[in-house]
């Protein structure tokens, strides 16, 4: 059955939202003490229209590209309502980016104005030839006068804007009402695993299906509290704008990721998403806590867990639960899991995961502690959100059901397609790459591997370009078992399986700084730097025990034969992790090639 979705675009959405509900909270930011501080829908759009009329001024048109490489905050979403009010379609540059890939963002889309987060980012593009930008527009920080692009503040562009509109006041209506919901309302480019992003061309019906189908779930309520953390320069941040436009729920924007856990209790928000690694960081930090403590107070938590995992296998089996694991359960929620979801804020409905994949053991011990994952699966080719388990619904291990009215179909060599209103136009001036990403009969390729159940849920078993083939003919998904060691050993920040083309499988790991500080606490390592603690005979044991655990759970050529600690984490400026936290396996690869190399020397010793 087709979804209706009442909207011409997301200025359309986004106007008859503020007709509906213009006094209710829209968007907050952090105020003083790291307060909230709200605006409601009307003071939102208030900005946005000027905006909007500003970029009008400045010249740019119906689906003109302009750019916007900031952080997650209050003022991005201002800037990318003005620029789809103007009618002109938003270019999103993580602030991550390289100054060499930022330009090329720039200069690939065409972008006629950049916003830019302050000075700093602006210099991104310094002396850079980018005949199509015409103006910078600052955030924060002030213009520089001798700038090769004329720049202005994101304050003036408002005033500029208010200006035309008060001799003009129906200025956006007008603009709003040419947009359909086949022309272009963002170009997404995809941090990619190899070589240069490719811009990815979404249009507003897709964004719009996104918001009526998420609301359709029942992921989001207009009576709930989002905060939003995730990097709006990314597909998943964007597509819970749309939904928090069509559903008009307040959102807490805040993309300072070490401010998370602090102001989850100030803010004590209803609905959080994230990528699997910040449910690992709080996975990490609740098992290697109670691990430290010793005693009693670990012995309650391992009974707890262990309850809780009880009471999650019954519900997953649509079992009833015996009055007394009702009672052992509720003990255990007073004793541990109530910590846990305090927390959280004390109020979390629904969590969900997304970007990569989840490991379903965390998965599990979350729905144990009460903090049911919904996990799900998007590209950002697809708008970010296509499959999704119901918060009343919920399959562990798997992705979900697909949302809303959108096609799968499982391809004979077992990869994922799609086709729906939220599939991509295709690739920015790439017309070859675009044919090749869909089947002759309109369904999107999504490099993915998996398959569906009777009940239309999805599991993925992995990438269709990473799977390992070793040098024996074996196929090993890395991913699979970099996420079962990742719930096996509480103190993993990453782990990267090497295989291909070899004759067994290796690992690489990096740990997480405050769990490894904490286990390696009352010992001679304490207050020892990260790279002395892990390079330590005591730390590489305490791995190699974890990997083994790992191993009896393989099958034989699955096996990690041998693991190396590395002396720092994986980082997004060495080209090692994407910035929505994936890992680029041929950067890791590159620039760890020497330990690796090592651990295809001499001989081999079963861990």
């Amino acid at each position: 059955m087709a979804l209706d979705v009442p909207y011409r675009s997301i200025p359309d959405m986004f106007l008859k939202r503020v007709a509906a509900t213009p006094d209710r909270h829209a968007f907050g930011r952090p105020g003083p003490d790291n307060a909230p501080v709200w605006l409601t829908w009307s003071q939102v759009a208030e900005r946005a229209k000027a905006v909007a009329a500003g970029l009008h001024g400045l010249g740019v048109g119906q689906e003109d590209p302009v750019a916007i490489l900031a952080n997650t905050r209050l003022d991005w979403i201002i800037a990318d309502f003005g620029i789809m009010c103007a009618g002109g379609a938003t270019t999103t540059v993580y602030p991550t980016t390289e100054p060499d890939d930022a330009t090329y963002i720039i200069s690939d889309s065409g972008s006629k104005v950049l916003f830019a987060e302050d000075p700093g980012q602006a210099a991104k593009i310094a002396g850079a030839q980018l005949p199509a930008l015409t103006h910078v527009v600052l955030i924060d920080g002030e213009p520089d006068p001798s700038a090769a692009i004329p720049q202005l503040t994101l304050a003036q562009l408002e005033q500029q804007g208010a200006e035309r509109l008060a001799d003009d006041p129906e200025l956006v209506e007008r603009l709003v009402a040419k947009i359909g919901p086949d022309h272009l309302a963002t170009l997404i480019y995809t941090s990619g695993t190899t070589g240069r992003p490719k811009g990815v061309e979404l249009l507003h019906g897709g964004w719009c299906w996104e918001g009526v189908a998420q609301e359709a779930v029942g992921l989001l309520r207009d009576d709930d509290l989002q905060y939003l953390w995730l990097p709006l320069s990314h597909s998943f941040g964007k597509t819970l704008l749309c939904g928090a436009t069509h559903v008009g729920l307040p959102t807490y924007v805040d993309g300072r990721v070490d401010k998370l856990v602090e102001l989850l209790s100030v803010v004590r928000p209803t609905l959080m998403c994230g990528a699997p690694r910040v449910f690992e960081k709080v996975y990490n930090k609740s098992v290697t806590t109670a691990q430290d403590a010793g005693g009693a107070k670990a012995k309650i938590f391992a009974w707890a867990v262990g309850v809780g995992k009880e009471k999650v296998a019954l519900e997953q089996a649509g079992k009833p639960l015996p009055g007394g694991l009702k009672f052992k359960y509720a003990l255990a929620e007073k004793l541990v899991f109530s910590k846990l979801q305090a927390r959280l804020g004390g109020r979390i409905r629904v969590l969900v995961s997304g970007a990569a994949p989840l490991s379903p053991e965390i998965a599990t011990f979350f729905a144990a502690a009460n903090l049911p994952i919904s996990e799900g699966y998007g590209l950002t080719e697809s708008s970010a959100g296509n499959f999704v388990n119901p918060p009343d619904g919920l399959r562990i291990g798997t992705v979900g059901k697909a949302m809303g009215d959108l096609e799968c179909r499982i391809d004979s060599d077992g990869e994922i397609l799609i086709k729906g209103r939220p599939v991509m136009r295709g690739y920015h001036n790439l017309p070859e790459e675009t044919a090749a990403a869909f089947t002759e009969d309109g369904f999107f390729r999504t490099g993915d591997i998996g398959d569906l159940d009777a009940d239309g849920y999805l599991r993925i078993t992995d990438r269709k370009k990473d799977l390992v083939k070793t040098s024996g003919g074996k196929y090993v998904a890395p991913s699979y078992i970099e996420g079962m060691f990742k719930a096996t050993c509480p103190y993993t920040s990453q782990a990267v399986v090497i295989g291909q083309a070899r004759n067994y499988c290796t690992m690489l790991v990096t740990l997480d700084p405050d769990a490894i500080a904490g286990w390696a606490a009352g010992t001679p390592l304490e207050g020892r730097p990260y790279a002395e603690i892990v390079a330590s005979p005591e730390a590489k044991a305490m791995v190699e025990e974890y990997v083994a655990q790992l191993n009896s759970k393989l099958n034989r050529w699955e096996t990690i034969k041998r693991v190396t600690i590395l002396p720092r984490d994986l980082t997004i400026e060495d080209g090692e992790i994407t910035p929505s936290l994936k890992i680029k396996r041929r950067g890791v690869e590159s620039n760890f090639s020497t330990e690796i190399d090592k651990m295809y020397t001499g001989t081999v010793v079963e861990l």
